[in-house]
């Protein structure tokens, strides 16, 4: 095998791979990208098992032919070498090397067997559809944040993407929870997806998926069976299995009749919140929102180290109400918020609390109060 390819393109190429790649393999062959050169494309291809990245590039090819090679070393000589250099790869199958030419540079990297490189299996996939790329960027950024940490809780290690009906319609949903906070986020419903199944996208998935969708332009093909997800643009092909357990009724902790209503500039409101909350040096330090007509009062008392207050201008109109929450978890959800006001709907102060964007009800979020 003999190519050239712009030091740019392969670049990019071997940098989406070479993330897949768990940085601790037991089993040598994961840990290096599989080259693959043919007619006038180079395609990298990189897996843990669980998901499969390729990612093809324009090249040069002189010499039709495939090989393995570490990612991550790969992927830091290519990053070091000169802006707009060209790079000539040549694999010697006899010697098991693989050079790295260009410039003035020359490595010379081992290469394991591309027989020994797993291929994942291809799956008939129940649903194909495509979506644009940011559709898809906000159902997984807005959601994201709430993918539980808990390995115990497998199943909500990652978010439920699944048909569902909203006010308007069938939509396309994807939820994501740990059990103390929670985010719904709805898009219309793209043609053909109709006959998705739910599936629950691991959480180093939507992180390697992240990377696909930074074109606006772009429209993303997506397919979906039982068992794997695959989305996929003109270059790259992101395949990944889906958890395999059930995900709970989401519906239930959804409050429906909390009636409260807060609405508060979402910015200032989350400057606030990390204003006070940087008196308490507590992973879980809680912030108190003490509520009365038109005024918000935040404050957090850490005996350790001390105490803040701050005041907002809010519009509220009920009855006063005193509630803690998460320091950590409020931040998160108010910046989600991409438009000016951040609406909260409290119960009391033991019940959950439900926060969306003014009247927007497409992206919802439900957090836990805490004991203050």
């Amino acid at each position: 095998m003999k190519l050239s390819i712009e030091r740019a393109a392969l670049l990019k190429a071997v940098s989406q791979a070479q993330s897949v790649v768990e940085r601790r393999n037991t089993i040598p062959i994961l840990a290096n990208v599989l080259i693959e050169a043919d007619g006038d494309t180079v395609q990298f291809r990189a897996t843990d098992l669980d998901i499969e990245v390729v990612d093809k590039a324009p090249a040069k090819v002189e010499r039709a032919g495939a090989t393995t090679v570490a990612a991550t070393t790969l992927h830091e000589i290519v990053r070091k070498l000169p802006d707009g250099a060209l790079v000539t790869l040549t694999a010697d199958s006899a010697s098991g090397r693989l050079t790295v030419e260009a410039g003035r540079s020359n490595f010379s990297l081992a290469t394991l067997p591309k027989e020994d490189f797993p291929v994942m299996a291809s799956s008939e996939y129940a649903s194909n559809f495509s979506a644009p790329a940011p559709m898809l960027r906000r159902l997984f950024d807005k959601s994201k944040f709430a993918i539980s940490t808990e390995e115990t809780r497998y199943y909500l290690n990652g978010v439920y993407m699944h048909v569902s009906d909203a006010d308007g319609g069938k939509v396309l949903r994807c939820v994501a929870t740990d059990g103390h906070r929670l985010a719904r986020i709805d898009a219309d419903l793209p043609e053909g997806a109709a006959d998705m199944p739910g599936v629950i996208v691991p959480r180093k998935t939507v992180g390697e998926l992240r990377k696909l969708l930074d074109d606006d332009e772009m429209k993303i093909a997506v397919s979906v069976s039982e068992t794997k997800i695959r989305f996929a643009t003109p270059d790259i092909t992101l395949t990944s299995k889906v958890i395999d357990g059930t995900f709970p009724d989401y519906t239930r902790v959804i409050p429906q009749n909390n009636t409260r209503r807060l609405e508060v500039d979402a910015s200032e409101f989350a400057q606030a919140v990390d204003r006070v909350a940087t008196v308490s040096s507590e992973r879980s330090r809680a912030v108190k929102l003490q509520l009365s007509e038109d005024k918000l009062v935040l404050s957090v008392n850490a005996p350790d180290s001390g105490a803040a207050e701050e005041e907002l201008a809010v519009a509220y109109g009920d009855e006063t109400l005193d509630i803690g929450f998460n320091a950590k978890y409020l931040l998160e959800i108010a910046s989600q918020v991409d438009r000016e006001n951040a609406v909260f709907l409290f119960n009391s102060a033991g019940d959950p609390t439900l926060m969306r964007e003014g009247n927007d009800t497409s992206a919802v979020y439900v957090v836990m109060p805490m004991r203050v």
